[in-house]
């Protein structure tokens, strides 16, 4: 069977259209996606319900005919499974974050087909429901990131907690990261063995380190990760936004696809990666929120930059705005795929 589009982009190789999905294709943009959410009780209900984590996986390819339905789950359901209580009020939330020896010593390294079967359950049905030209996108949170949310216990745009750490007890901070990474690295195995075609590794917490300190403590990690992954044959995207300083670094990992957000232009990213590395992105989200005519010149600056070159996934420089027209993506998709 021929490979679908986005998997052959992710390679570097010739399509004959620009592939396109987005980063939070499946939720809170669409009515449907309430609906649903309100039926299975919640965010957690959507993540741990296989019947409602398929649905909403499935809104968007229906509603756009994008070219991958990504998993519907959150990057700290293993961090819950390693034993932490997670709840969303709205965001994610730790009742007791991971600050003390104590507290990493507790953590256990799950098995991820007795802990979470619901996410091997939806990537099987998805795979059972798609056409076979719409590949699967299995995910996870980068060490780094899922470990900050565990220091953190909720959301945090200083990441105090985790950067005191680093500094102070950087030997926990390596403890921890080690049990993130074998953790998240077993649970992504499991993905692709339940349907997973192509992984997306997101490291949203990046953008909080200096060079040398992205280096140790979430280049290393996620570099681990991605090498004993490459023995699957899946392609693997690694998405770290605000962090468009570090993208000769990110370039070392081994991923196939490097994410790029909108503070750079393709074009310049593309030159600094090199010629061999297949890039994803970069429409700024807040750009849907303007008129269809503005979304297709936007659009069309992306494509004129990308130059015609194999290895361009389109997406959004981040999660798609809970504000957005979804006329807005249709147009957009229409302009990626020439229609417009």
């Amino acid at each position: 069977m021929t490979e679908q589009p986005i998997i052959q982009a992710a390679r570097n190789q010739p399509v004959q259209t620009t592939p396109i999905w987005m980063m939070r294709q499946a939720g809170r943009f669409l009515p449907e996606y309430h609906e649903t959410k309100e039926k299975a009780g919640g965010f957690l209900g959507l993540c741990k319900i296989p019947e409602y984590g398929v649905e909403v996986a499935l809104q968007p390819i229906r509603r756009f005919d994008l070219d991958a339905a990504i998993l519907f789950s959150d990057i700290l359901i293993p961090a819950e499974a390693m034993g932490l209580e997670l709840t969303f009020n709205p965001g994610p939330v730790f009742a007791r974050p991971v600050r003390q020896e104590a507290d990493v010593d507790a953590l256990i390294v799950p098995d991820p087909l007795s802990a979470m079967p619901f996410v091997m359950e939806m990537l099987t049905t998805l795979r059972q429901t798609l056409p076979a030209e719409k590949a699967i996108i299995g995910f996870c949170g980068a060490p780094y990131t899922v470990a900050s949310y565990m220091i953190e216990g909720r959301s945090s745009p200083n990441l105090e907690h985790t950067r005191t750490m680093l500094y102070s007890r950087p030997d926990l901070l390596h403890r921890l990261l080690e049990k993130v990474t074998a953790t998240n690295l077993h649970y992504l195995q499991a993905q692709v063995r339940a349907g997973a075609e192509i992984i997306s590794l997101f490291d949203s917490s990046a953008y909080s380190l200096p060079p040398v300190a992205y280096q140790e403590f979430a280049l290393t990690y996620a570099h681990q990760m991605i090498s004993a992954l490459s023995e699957t044959g899946v392609p693997i995207i690694y998405f770290a936004p605000g962090s468009m300083a570090l993208l000769e670094q990110m370039a070392t990992l081994g991923a196939q696809v490097i994410g790029v957000d909108w503070r750079i232009g393709l074009g310049k990213a593309r030159k600094r990666l090199g010629a061999e590395q297949a890039v994803q992105g970069n429409l700024d989200p807040a750009a849907l929120l303007g008129t269809p005519a503005a979304v297709k010149e936007h659009v069309r600056r992306i494509l004129d930059e990308n130059e015609g070159r194999p290895g361009h996934i389109f997406n959004l420089g981040h999660g798609v705005l809970p504000s957005t027209p979804p006329e807005n993506v249709e147009t957009m998709v229409a302009a990626v795929r020439g229609e417009i």
